[in-house]
């Protein structure tokens, strides 16, 4: 510590409260830590708050909402501490006190440190950097990100965007379903393949590919096209389903095997310049057959194949599905109950009202969701 700095300390430390180990360890004040993340990694007080004092101004008021909280504040040794009580001070909080001597002090006392247990390594805090800064995300949330599984329907044009920033976020299992091989054709849209892929699988290009963007993240590639003998065992022990299926025969079985697991299900879905986005929860909210009773008559609804598909629309889609995805692991509100609809030609969006129908098949009154059949939906979809 320079001079100058130690009596800028001691000059503000004049007008700060302080207190000693002793008493601050019978305080029923509020602990607030203000070092910084790979500090706390090392031990904390118990039931400290982490805010380090760098972002005090934007996360206090969400942390301690209550100026007139009694708090006791404490960094390393007790310098950045009186700062940070100054700054609460001027926030407007009034009962606050700086630990003399900081965490130091405290360990020399013998007194109890929490150290944090699953905690991130030096290179996940150095990659998940600015996740960690965010108060909805946080060292909690990563960890719950590391630990999510997500399932993949599709690594198409929605399955390549979702799955590349669902593994830049640190997902820790991405499941991905996907019978097809990478063809020249998709790679106007379908991002997370490439040119000298072309004729492989397209689960095992995506692997490729998230092998590379981030080694913390496991891939479990399938490559087979869900049906209603093997879909209900695939999809199990998933916390989200992402369905960027092509077609109605999947999106229908999706839904049916989510309500039957339990699992939310990020839908989305791409045509020309418009995409379509909701997330069916479960629990009271709509269901993909809420939405969509029946499939349209064969031959009404082309496919992107034949219709075409602006390349741009299913990175947008695949994007929101994404942090919907990430959103639903961290247990932040979604877009559940909602049906937004994006127009790339005239950039607007749209957002629609959506509702449990109590008549649905698959959802409605009286159904039961535990043991609900699941039918061939390729037949149903034809018509037969």
């Amino acid at each position: 510590m320079t001079s100058s700095f130690a009596d800028h300390v001691a000059q503000i430390r004049a007008g700060v409260r302080e207190i000693a180990v002793a008493e601050a360890a019978s305080s029923t004040a509020i602990r607030l830590d203000v070092r910084e993340p790979d500090e706390t990694a090392a031990g904390h007080l118990v039931d400290a708050q982490l805010v380090p004092r760098g972002f005090l101004e934007q996360r206090i008021q969400a942390a301690v909402p209550d100026p007139a909280t009694p708090l006791v504040v404490y960094c390393a040794s007790g310098n950045r501490s009186v700062l940070a009580a100054r700054t609460l001070a001027e926030l407007g909080y009034t009962d606050v006190r700086s630990l003399a001597g900081g965490i130091a002090a405290w360990r020399a006392a013998g007194l109890p440190v929490a150290t944090p247990t699953g905690g991130l390594t030096v290179a996940q805090r150095a990659r998940y950097a600015r996740h960690l800064m965010l108060p909805e995300v946080g060292e909690a949330g990563q960890r719950k990100l590391l630990a999510a599984r997500i399932a993949l329907i599709g690594a198409g044009g929605l399955g390549s965007p979702a799955a590349l920033y669902l593994a830049a976020a640190g997902v820790g299992r991405l499941s991905i379903f996907d019978d097809d091989v990478v063809d020249v054709s998709n790679l106007q849209r379908q991002v997370i393949h490439t040119s000298e892929r072309v004729g492989q699988p397209k689960v095992d290009s995506a692997a490729r590919t998230i092998a590379a963007l981030n080694p913390d993240v496991a891939v479990a590639a399938h490559r087979t096209r869900l049906s209603s003998t093997d879909a209900l065992t695939a999809l199990a022990g998933h916390d989200v389903i992402v369905d960027g299926s092509d077609n109605f025969a999947t999106r229908y079985l999706v839904n049916d095997v989510a309500l039957r697991l339990g699992i939310p299900v990020v839908h989305a879905s791409v045509w020309r310049f418009e995409g379509q986005l909701s997330v069916f929860g479960g629990a009271g909210q709509p269901c993909y057959r809420c939405l969509y009773p029946e499939p349209p008559p064969p031959g009404t609804s082309p496919s992107c194949a034949d219709a075409g598909v602006l390349g741009v629309l299913p990175g947008v889609m695949g994007v929101l599905q994404a942090t919907e995805a990430l959103k639903l692991v961290l247990g932040l509100p979604t877009v559940a109950g909602r049906l937004l609809v994006y127009d790339a030609l005239r950039t607007k969006v749209r957002e629609l009202a959506l509702r449990a129908d109590p008549h649905c098949p698959t959802c409605g009154d009286g159904v039961e969701r535990a043991t609900l059949p699941l039918i061939d939906y390729r037949a149903f979809c034809r018509g037969t």
